[in-house]
């Protein structure tokens, strides 16, 4: 009886898998060196707008990105929405958290960069708390 349920549970986890590469899986566009801002279109499409070119890493697509979001929170734009970037293949999210990173549109995302105290950026990890006296 135990073969069968092993059998059983076998045949789930792999359906699961083959249902799991079915989802949509939506791709950053992969152009050297170009940082894009991304937009939902009414259709619920991507459009990917250019920011900047000729930019040597991710961080400072980041960074771009940042500098974007801070310039539209000056001009009355609403600080509780994110923004989505794109660079060489993977998508940035900018929140209010800090910088993730994540290989497809609707995938996980993997913590970047993380916001101090004073809402700069920096490396998770880099900035220690000292212990309350």
């Amino acid at each position: 009886m135990s073969k069968t349920v092993l059998a059983a549970a076998a045949v789930l986890t792999v359906a699961a898998f083959g249902l799991s590469a079915c989802e949509k899986q939506t791709k950053a566009p992969f152009e050297q060196g170009v940082c894009f801002q991304v937009a939902t279109n009414k259709d619920g499409t991507l459009r990917y707008n250019p920011v900047e070119r000729n930019v040597p890493q991710m961080e400072l697509c980041a960074a771009a990105l940042e500098g974007m979001r801070v310039r539209f929170v000056r001009m009355g734009q609403s600080n509780s929405k994110g923004m989505i970037g794109a660079y060489q293949g993977s998508f940035i999210f900018i929140e209010k958290e800090g910088i993730y990173v994540g290989q497809t549109y609707e995938g996980p995302r993997f913590m970047s960069l993380v916001r101090t105290g004073d809402g700069r950026l920096a490396v998770p990890g880099a900035i220690r708390r000292e212990p309350a006296q």
